[in-house]
């Protein structure tokens, strides 16, 4: 059985490259919400939350490399490792919400802020993310649409599933059973993809004045990680640091993303369906307390986030009533669980997925 779902609704614009929400109608359901959220003051800037958090970030980063420095050629400092995998991913947060013009009115502020906490703190390309991201905003979970379900290493439709062969045929049969295993190279695979992007001048946003800077600060980045890591450690321990460093961190990524959209309702690429429930109804929150924000971001905010992409971090948890009381009344499913649920949710749509290549016998 198939795991997409068509809905029907009004014709949207196209606005892949946009990182806000189109304009809406004057009497559309997206536009009385959005009424609502503005005049709530929710999408006001929070510079003084942000000025907290990024310093905060900062100094527990350099933190975690002085720690690296001053334990010195030891294999403690696989902890170290463990330890910076986190702030990796919470750095990479803030270069989300920079993405978003979630920080500062100021886009050159923001991309500013992007560039350095993903560029040059870990190593992530930003024009080429920022490209990916604003697609994936446009268009969640529809198919050829989206990046985030194109087909690659997971399959995530079963047309994807039942066209693969050989080994890739047998990913797709277990992916289930492969999906956080294969999440350890997640990171290695960003840092691959924004390179190429990079080198190739394609998959990215970067202006033609902005590609040199990217370049240089991702240059900075990966000649700097490499040489602390074989100066201060042995080369054997060295490796190994690379290796939990950047499982971790992909990991970390991997499982922070993941419950957002995977196994939520799917759109064919010429279905029509209104902004407010193509957001909507293609997300999944997260329940939770104040440490499931940090630990994920914001991201369990999903569907506020998606309605409202410049929305600050901290004003997600205000606008959920507000969002999940119009979406009550307007009957629109409003889909909310707990963390571990969402990933047996993701981990039985993976599995449905690669069905079509499983002999019954073999179902489990």
């Amino acid at each position: 059985m198939t795991t997409d779902v068509s809905y029907r609704g009004a014709g949207p614009t196209d606005h892949a490259q946009m990182t806000e929400p189109p304009p809406a109608g004057r009497g559309s359901d997206y536009a009385a919400l959005s009424r609502e959220v503005r005049q709530s003051g929710l999408l006001k800037r929070r510079p003084g939350y942000y000025s907290v958090k990024v310093g905060a970030n900062l100094f527990l980063l350099a933190a975690g490399w002085t720690a690296f420095a001053l334990i010195g050629q030891s294999w403690w400092n696989l902890l170290t490792a463990a330890f910076l995998a986190v702030m990796f991913t919470q750095t990479g947060f803030i270069g989300h919400d920079a993405g978003h013009h979630q920080i500062s009115s100021s886009k050159r502020v923001n991309n500013l802020l992007g560039r350095v906490h993903a560029d040059l703190l870990i190593g992530l390309s930003y024009g080429w993310w920022i490209s990916k991201h604003n697609r994936h905003h446009a268009h969640p979970n529809q198919v050829d649409r989206d990046p985030d379900i194109a087909d690659g290493a997971i399959a995530f439709t079963e047309d994807h599933a039942r066209v693969r062969r050989g080994p890739h045929a047998w990913l797709a049969r277990h992916q289930a059973w492969l999906f956080f295993p294969m999440l350890l190279l997640e990171g290695l695979a960003l840092h691959v993809a924004g390179v190429r992007a990079l080198l190739d001048r394609t998959g990215t946003t970067a202006s033609r004045a902005a590609r040199p800077a990217e370049i240089a600060l991702l240059t900075a980045h990966l000649g700097g990680y490499l040489a602390a890591l074989f100066l201060v450690l042995s080369p054997l321990q060295a490796v190994c640091f690379l290796l939990v460093h950047q499982g971790l961190f992909g990991l970390y990524m991997g499982c922070s993303f993941a419950p957002n959209h995977k196994g939520m309702p799917m759109f064919a690429k010429d279905d029509k369906v209104d902004f407010l429930r193509r957001q909507v109804l293609t997300s999944r929150n997260i329940r939770g307390n104040r440490f499931t924000d940090f630990a994920l971001g914001g991201l369990n905010y999903q569907i506020e986030h998606h309605l409202f992409p410049s929305m600050p971090r901290p004003s997600l948890r205000h606008s959920q009533e507000l969002v999940r009381a119009f979406c009550a009344r307007h009957g629109i499913a409003y889909h909310e669980t707990g963390l571990c649920d969402s990933y047996a949710q993701v981990l039985r749509h993976l599995h449905a997925v690669g069905g079509p290549l499983r002999r019954p016998e073999l179902e489990y």
